[in-house]
């Protein structure tokens, strides 16, 4: 049984953390809540300060988590579009508890 598997069914909010973890993650799924379909280049000129390299990585890891989609059109130049799963969608609220949580703190 894979980790990720073995995580989700002993500790689901420890799962769930894990998913949202990593420096960059919060601040993608942000834009990406913001925005219903974001292009490559505009996402990482809304995420300020992440490089490419961390940007690809995190986009892959919430991909393989479910909660990014990523849509490529075969044209010249090629167009890749992000956005959220239903899954990913399903954090929104989450995110603005979130927030008016740290507000209050």
């Amino acid at each position: 049984m894979p980790d990720d598997q073995l995580n989700k069914e002993l500790a689901p909010a420890s799962y769930a953390l894990k998913v949202l973890s990593g420096k960059w993650n919060l601040s993608i799924l942000a834009v990406l809540c913001s925005n219903k379909i974001i292009r490559y280049n505009e996402l990482k000129r809304q995420v300020i300060g992440i490089t490419g390299t961390m940007l690809n990585q995190s986009l892959k890891e919430m991909i393989e988590h479910g909660i990014v989609q990523r849509v490529q059109y075969n044209e010249v130049p090629p167009k890749v579009e992000y956005s959220l799963t239903e899954a990913g969608i399903e954090l929104i609220p989450i995110f603005e508890q979130l927030v008016l949580w740290g507000e209050k703190t």
